[in-house]
């Protein structure tokens, strides 16, 4: 059987995330990019994270710390708190978020509202409010 995916779903990963990760399909959605994201994260797919993200936004030279410092890490779950706009006819979604995760044998969070635009027709991440 196969394990759940780590956005919280009860899909397996491949029916899941993987489809999206793996770019067989394209997140029809904020929130199915944002699980899709917080995935990556939780297999330090950098790759993924950095062609996920808008091109004005995009850090390149900064893939091999996002990746170090995922790989650090114990992910925890994943909890959506909001979501705003993002549908079909938008150009633009909001995802509000909490992700735990544990560091040297601390819990911590990130508490983030995300803002998602569509870029060349594709949803992507541009940039987050931590709250």
């Amino acid at each position: 059987m196969a394990k759940l995916c780590p956005c919280g779903s009860t899909l397996s990963y491949p029916d899941c995330c993987g489809m999206i990760i793996g770019r067989k399909k394209e997140a029809a959605t904020p929130l199915e990019l944002m699980k899709s994201r917080y995935v990556a994260f939780t297999m330090a797919n950098a790759d993924y994270l950095m062609s996920s993200q808008h091109s004005k936004t995009r850090r390149v030279k900064e893939s091999k710390q996002i990746k170090k410092w995922a790989e650090s890490v114990q992910w925890m779950g994943l909890v959506i708190l909001n979501t705003r706009k993002g549908e079909e006819t938008d150009d633009i979604g909001y995802v509000e978020f909490r992700a735990m995760y544990l560091e040297a044998g601390q819990i911590q969070q990130i508490h983030e509202r995300s803002l998602f635009e569509r870029e060349n027709g594709k949803w992507v991440y541009v940039s987050g409010v931590h709250l």
